[in-house]
């Protein structure tokens, strides 16, 4: 008998497990726009400030 079932015998398997994925789908969403968001952002970062190190140290040799 699992957890679920002891704490809530009267529902069934089924539906508690629907519930969960679906919490856990909306959270893995979330987090992964948030991942996706700070990569590129990072991303951006790193091309601006290599390029601008390189145009600096074009002008100053």
């Amino acid at each position: 008998m699992s957890n679920v079932e002891r704490h809530n015998p009267n529902s069934s398997s089924s539906d508690n497990a629907e519930d969960d994925y679906g919490r856990l789908g909306e959270r893995r969403t979330r987090r992964t726009r948030r991942m996706r968001m700070i990569a590129w952002v990072t991303i951006v970062a790193l091309i601006l400030l290599g390029g601008g190190s390189t145009v600096l140290s074009l002008l100053f040799g």
